[in-house]
């Protein structure tokens, strides 16, 4: 494992500012406890841990290392990020926007449909269009996230079948592709 080059860190922050926004200072923030947060590079994949368990990896191989901490994404071969469905956790505390769905919406969304107008039980009312946002279930649980469509005043005028979020990840993903999800 090796620290982000300034590049791949400028890379990791953006697009994880699309979901977080201000609030992505607070992940890389000690904790209460005073553990500093970091993130870390194992081939392509981009990884979220404390400082002790990343010190404590550099003993190990990186050829005998499959894994530490929180996966976060990956670096394309192009040299963008995508993020991970296992990062959800990490991301969903600090959104920026955030959705809720309808209970009849659940089983569309987590299927791999994108999110239409009928299924949005709740949205933070300043969503611009094409913004990072996390998606919940009526009882506060996240689902997945995605990116907006429309703005939330373009989505009010929509008809009940107009989509409103492009779904990127789901908890779905868990059971669809469990097969490739963490093979390397």
């Amino acid at each position: 494992m090796r620290q982000l080059t300034e590049e791949e860190t400028k890379t990791l922050f953006s697009k994880l500012a699309h979901y977080t926004g201000r609030s992505l200072n607070s992940l890389i923030a000690p904790t209460d406890g005073g553990q500093q947060m970091v993130f870390r590079l194992q081939g392509s994949r981009v990884y979220y841990m404390p400082l002790a368990i990343a010190n404590l990896a550099t003993a190990i191989p990186r050829d005998n290392l499959l894994s530490a901490g929180t996966q976060m994404g990956k670096f394309t071969k192009t040299g963008k990020f995508r993020l991970n469905l296992t990062c959800l956790d990490v991301i969903a505390p600090h959104a920026r926007y955030k959705l809720w769905i309808k209970p009849n919406g659940e089983m569309p969304f987590l299927y791999g449909g994108n999110v239409v107008k009928a299924h949005v039980g709740r949205w933070s009312e300043d969503c611009p269009e094409h913004s990072g946002v996390i998606v919940y279930s009526q009882d506060d649980t996240p689902l997945g996230f995605g990116v907006s469509a429309r703005s939330t005043q373009e989505a009010k005028k929509l008809d009940p079948t107009g989509i409103v979020l492009f779904r990127q990840a789901d908890v779905g993903e868990y059971l669809r592709e469990e097969d490739t999800m963490f093979t390397t």
